[in-house]
């Protein structure tokens, strides 16, 4: 059985609440910031009603840390 730590499970919970909230702000920008970021409406939809445990379709950038 895999060993967890306090600090693991806070981290986690962590990555998981900004992922919502990332989600979240994804789908209240406008249209000329979506393609700033580089992604169209229908991608931002579709990211954006994942539920937060699910991991992103988009591939992260050089200098995004995971």
């Amino acid at each position: 059985m895999p060993h967890f730590s306090l600090a693991q499970i806070r981290c986690q919970l962590r990555q998981l609440q900004q992922r919502r909230r990332s989600r979240r702000q994804l789908l209240t920008l406008d249209d000329r910031l979506l393609e700033d970021v580089g992604i169209t409406r229908t991608q931002a939809q579709k990211e954006g009603c994942k539920p937060f445990w699910q991991h992103s379709s988009f591939k992260r950038g050089p200098y995004e840390s995971r």
